[in-house]
């Protein structure tokens, strides 16, 4: 028999807060928790659609449950119970604080610097944070177009922070982008025509010292260094950093790589599957719990 919302969250306290072993839990459910772990707990997060917003409701049930989040369509510190489809799905609205548009959320909230963190995806990624879902080959004659920026640009580079959640391949990550649709730590000097830090091109803005600060993959999680560069950080369960480097397009940093990213906790993946994601809108599959997390659930 179906357990009720309330009978759920009882159970919360009960589900031990300790790492599950690779196998019980799947990629995309390890993803979105590691980007979970991302939100600090007085962070303002600006969330696009898919797994960026899985993660920052997971947080807001674990690591950070006083963080704000808004999105674009004009809703703001909603207290959603199950991930809504889009950022224009009406039960992301749930308990919000105020309902506006696209003016209250990037006029008021992101122009102004109140947003601390962003939550956002991407097609492409180059060695210095910057990503692409604008096209790829030539602009005018491109060999695929994407749908365009959306609010990527805007979000990528007015959030104090960013985090980007993209698939790792080859293609995917690169050297430099064939379009730069959001600039990471290095960006293109009109002035002087030629590549340079975000923090000389943008010097004395209130931008220049805001850009990304992690990137997920289904591979690892990544950080930037003080030159603005990528490098691998963790390697998920069973990813070798051979494999890793195969899917990058340029000569990545392993060099700083502190060991496997951290397996989700029970208590985590409980809350991830019975609260975020029960309809599996993001999430591909609900893996069976184990036998004994099965029992506290069944149990009560």
């Amino acid at each position: 028999m179906a357990k009720s919302m309330e009978e759920l969250m009882e159970l919360i306290d009960k589900i031990p807060d300790t790492p599950a072993k690779p196998g019980e839990f799947i990629l995309p459910e390890l993803m979105a928790i590691a980007i979970a772990h991302e939100v600090h707990n007085d962070d303002v997060v600006f969330a696009g659609t898919g797994l960026p917003m899985v993660g920052i409701m997971t947080a807001n049930f674990t690591n950070a449950p006083k963080a704000t989040l808004i999105y674009e369509s004009g809703i703001c510190d909603g207290k959603t119970m199950h991930v809504p489809m889009s950022v224009c799905d009406q039960r992301a609205a749930n308990m919000s604080s105020t309902l506006g548009g696209l003016v209250d959320t990037f006029g008021y909230y992101l122009q102004q610097g109140y947003v601390t963190l962003g939550f956002l995806g991407g097609a492409a990624i180059d060695k210095y944070g910057g990503v692409n879902v604008t096209s790829i080959g030539d602009y005018y004659n491109p060999s695929h177009r994407f749908t365009g920026s959306g609010g990527n640009s805007d979000i990528g580079t007015m959030a104090h922070r960013v985090a980007y959640i993209i698939l790792q391949e080859k293609r995917r990550f690169l050297e430099r982008n064939d379009y730069t649709t959001t600039p990471g730590w290095w960006c293109w000097d009109f002035k002087t025509n030629e590549w340079k830090p975000k923090k000389e091109v943008w010097k004395n803005t209130a931008y220049a010292n805001n850009g990304p600060c992690g990137v997920v993959t289904n591979m690892g999680v990544y950080r930037f260094d003080a030159e603005g560069i990528i490098y691998l950080e963790t390697c998920h369960p069973g990813v070798t950093v051979e494999q890793v480097k195969d899917n990058c397009g340029f000569d990545l940093n392993v060099s700083k790589l502190s060991g496997d990213t951290p397996c989700p906790t029970y208590r985590e993946l409980f809350i991830l599957r019975e609260f975020v994601d029960p309809e599996l809108i993001f999430l591909p599959a609900k893996t069976p719990y184990t036998p004994d997390i099965q029992a506290i659930v069944d149990k009560g």
